[in-house]
């Protein structure tokens, strides 16, 4: 039986802890708080004060926050894990930070998979993620069981580091102008006098708003739920600039995109605490309205 690790144990980070267990995997976890230490011993995990205590786990995922955390993490863990080991970077990061941690471990006799992932805090409960990994095709069959304990779609996009985080900059640019999308849409027909319950009933019979993503967005927005939803506005706005940064490196202009991004930033500006949805509070100050049932 495989020893698995999980460095980084916040919302997406304890629920893949908890179906790595689930699958019957021994779950080793690494946090710097100790609340989070403390719940992964709850669910039945290890907990790992230090990166020096994962050597002995043959796959470790890494689910932290920024490009430089994941470097930190990968040079402890360089120091530590054994010959044939596998780290799995499931934080979301630039191209480019990937690549350069690919470059700064060569030479080292363990296994880099390149996977970011969609699917938010609840597709990490439920063990439904979508992962984009790249990875020589060898290191991604002998991977299969982990990674299925943690994903239901698991899309093998190319063989290099980066090309993962590659296609998720794409999607987010995607999810973000979906969501300015749907927020400009509530609101407009707000200030215009239709009842919410209008607005979702119509746009959800659409075969652009019949989806669980429409639907669990229009939901919270109308119910007035901003906060601790498991989407903090923060990780979405850190995954625009991402794809803004892909953008450049690869002279593309992105209209929409850079649009998704200014909003982002305007609602983190107003709500530092709260959820993506928080945005459509902008739009009602802006237009005088509220969107609800």
């Amino acid at each position: 039986m495989k020893t698995t690790a999980v460095v980084g144990l916040g919302n997406m980070g304890i629920g893949m802890a908890k179906n790595l267990l689930q699958a019957g995997l021994s779950v080793i976890g690494h946090d710097l708080r100790a609340e989070r230490l403390d719940l992964l011993a709850e669910v039945g995990g290890t907990p790992a004060g230090d990166l020096a205590d994962l050597g002995a786990a043959d796959v470790v995922f890494v689910m932290v926050m920024s490009g430089a955390q994941v470097m930190d993490v990968v040079m402890g863990l360089k120091e530590v894990l054994n010959d044939g080991a596998t780290i799995i970077v499931t934080a979301t990061i630039e191209p480019a930070e990937m690549r350069a941690i690919e470059k700064a471990i060569a030479g080292c006799e363990f296994n880099l998979i390149d996977s970011p992932v969609s699917g938010g805090k609840f597709g990490a409960e439920a063990g439904t993620l979508t992962m984009m990994v790249a990875a020589a095709d060898e290191v991604f069959a002998a991977n299969q069981d982990v990674l299925n304990a943690v994903g239901e779609q698991i899309f093998h996009v190319g063989l290099s580091p980066g090309m993962g985080q590659t296609v998720k900059a794409s999607l987010q640019a995607l999810i973000g102008v979906t969501f300015v999308g749907i927020f400009e849409s509530l609101a407009m027909g707000a200030k215009a006098g239709i009842r919410g319950e209008t607005l979702y009933e119509v746009f959800g019979s659409t075969h652009v708003g019949n989806t669980p993503f429409f639907k669990n967005c229009a939901k919270l927005i109308m119910d007035r739920q901003f906060e601790e939803t498991g989407s903090h506005i923060s990780t979405m706005y850190k995954d625009l600039g991402i794809s803004m940064a892909m953008a450049r490196e690869n002279g593309m202009p992105l209209f929409a995109t850079s649009t998704a991004y200014e909003l982002f930033q305007a609602g983190i500006s107003l709500y530092p605490e709260g959820d993506n949805w928080s945005i459509v509070k902008l739009l009602e100050q802006i237009s005088g309205t509220e969107v609800h049932w």
